[in-house]
């Protein structure tokens, strides 16, 4: 039997060589983390190692990266409108959030449904700036939350156009960098972040643990979601997870080094993609391709040819891919993303995301295309249950 062929890098990444090390190294340390023996300092040496790497790969300081469960937790800790500047300590108002954002920023966090607004993307899937702009406008010192990329089409969003209009109206800007580090540049200071979630498991890092970074150290959120010890200077009660930051650390390490250089080899492996996609079905349609896009990612679809069936298609020929966002519970449902862009539901329910990584090799990609070639060929040979 054939290996299987792994191209759903945007739901979750294998673990890197560097990321193994450091949880095996970790879990050998005993210590908690809080203790002021040795065994507990050994394990503190090993979180703050793991802070300064992942600061590193957001070009923050590390006293102002927060360890949580991952990047949904983080969402959650940053949408409140308990969120203070030195100079700021009223509740923020209300949220507002580009309308592609991930399901568990859409849910708006400790903000009331009342409080939270949409702002609409265009057609190409990046964020109406005007539009933005405009309910900035209305809402005097508000939080802005946009992703920096989109998990399903992988367009990249003008964060730091949009954090300029947030700051003008005397407010705060959140960015959901989930699917950004690790494959573009993703420095607060250059983005105007105020708050960045991060996620382990997208660089190479283990599930199960995740960052909120500061872009600086006069943001402070008044309410922390999990309370109890002094944790993650307050920011985060209960006992740190030793090895999964360890690992996390050594994943952004890693990650951080080689970002560039493998940034090219996978735009140039999924331009080879969508080409032999295109050329094998000449109707198919690659969303956001006119768009900046993070290098790995393309999100395609057919007319006639349902997510499910070509997923499933996929899966029969030893090739992983996925309908979109992996936070469904295994549903295959219509894409907001491509709704909030003018899709035609049609093509709404046909979204297959191809996600590419650092063991993509041209080979996969000559696979994958096979097997959307052997399912374009029963198309057109009338098997029509196949899109049924």
């Amino acid at each position: 039997m054939a290996e299987r062929c792994y191209l759903d890098w945007n739901a979750t990444t294998p673990l890197r060589v560097e990321a193994v090390e450091a949880l095996q190294e970790a879990l050998a340390v005993i210590g908690n983390p809080s203790s002021v023996h040795a065994e507990g300092r050994a394990a503190r040496r090993l979180i703050e190692r793991a802070r300064e790497q992942v600061a590193e790969l957001v070009a923050a300081r590390p006293a102002d990266v927060f360890f949580t469960s991952g990047g949904t937790e983080a969402n959650m800790v940053a949408l409140t409108p308990a969120i203070e500047t030195a100079a700021e300590k009223r509740p923020r108002q209300r949220l507002l959030m580009s309308a592609i954002e991930h399901s568990s920023v859409r849910a708006g966090g400790r903000f009331a449904r009342a409080a939270i607004e949409d702002v609409p993307v265009d057609a190409a899937g990046c964020i109406d700036l005007a539009a933005l702009t405009e309910a900035v406008a209305k809402t005097p010192r508000p939080l802005v939350s946009l992703m920096l990329a989109n998990n399903e089409t992988g367009v990249i969003q003008p964060v730091a156009a949009a954090a300029e209009v947030a700051h003008a109206a005397g407010g705060l800007i959140h960015v959901d960098a989930v699917q950004a580090a690790g494959r573009v540049p993703c420095a607060l200071g250059a983005l105007g972040a105020d708050l960045m979630t991060l996620s382990a498991h997208k660089i190479g890092g283990p599930k199960g643990v995740g960052a909120l970074v500061r872009g600086s150290e006069d943001i402070h959120i008044a309410d922390p979601l999990i309370r109890g010890g002094g944790q993650e200077r307050g920011m985060r009660a209960g006992t740190e997870n030793v090895a999964g930051i360890a690992a996390f650390g050594a994943a952004a390490a890693a990650a951080h080094s080689r970002f560039a250089a493998e940034a090219a080899r996978l735009q140039a492996l999924r331009d080879t993609l969508e080409q032999g996609l295109k050329a094998i079905s000449p109707g198919l349609v690659v969303f956001g391709d006119a768009a900046a896009r993070v290098p790995n990612t393309t999100l395609f679809a057919l007319e006639g040819v349902k997510a499910e069936t070509a997923v499933i298609a996929f899966d029969l020929e030893g090739v992983a891919v996925s309908s979109g966002a992996a936070c469904s519970s295994g549903k295959v449902q219509p894409s907001h993303v491509l709704a909030a862009m003018g899709v035609s539901p049609a093509l709404q329910r046909g979204g297959v995301r191809v996600s590419l990584g650092w063991t993509t090799t041209a080979a996969d990609v000559e696979r994958c295309l096979g097997a959307w070639r052997k399912l374009a060929s029963a198309l057109s040979k009338g098997q029509r249950g196949i899109a049924a």
